[in-house]
């Protein structure tokens, strides 16, 4: 089970690892997970952001602030957390 808090602990939401896959990363205002060869952004309440196949993302690397990073053929591809690109550099 996952659970979200608040800056006082507070619970904000909670949903089972089987629903939601595999934590990578989370900031301040979204989590991403994989699951079934996809990625999946999520809000604080465990609703779903958006979601795209790992095939066109490439490997997750981090998270930071706003913004996701993936790696895809030498290139580090920076997202935002609806998966559309922001920027993209040589690695």
């Amino acid at each position: 089970m996952y659970y979200v808090l608040d800056e006082y602990g507070k619970e904000i939401s909670r949903n089972w690892n089987s629903s939601l896959g595999d934590l990578l990363g989370f900031s301040g205002t979204f989590m991403v997970f994989r699951k079934n060869n996809m990625y999946y952004s999520y809000d604080e309440r465990c609703k779903e952001i958006a979601r795209n196949w790992e095939s066109n993302l490439g490997e997750f690397r981090n998270i930071a602030g706003n913004s996701v990073n993936f790696r895809k053929n030498k290139m580090i591809y920076t997202m935002d957390r609806f998966f559309k690109e922001i920027s993209r550099r040589w690695e």
